[in-house]
């Protein structure tokens, strides 16, 4: 166990963070499975922007790696074009 004032506040401080950051990417997988299970090109097309949204928003907190959210809008974008 730590023994300074400091350590034990970054113990606190980083484990509220873990947990934020673990929400938003549950959050976010959600959304992506959410948008993936859709089979209506106009709901699909409607949701997408939220999704981008989202994408981007954790990619800039570093979150997710920019690399992997750019991934993620590209193969949802293609899933809505192969939608009939």
């Amino acid at each position: 166990m730590a023994n300074h004032k400091s350590s034990l506040k970054r113990i606190r401080q980083s484990e509220k963070i873990r947990l934020r950051n673990r929400y938003y990417g549950k959050t976010m997988r959600n959304a992506v499975r959410k948008l993936r299970a859709l089979t209506n090109k106009e709901e699909a097309i409607g949701m997408y922007p939220g999704v981008v949204k989202i994408l981007d928003k954790l990619a800039n907190k570093h979150i997710i790696h920019k690399n992997k959210a750019n991934n993620l809008k590209s193969k949802l974008a293609l899933h809505i074009n192969k939608l009939g």
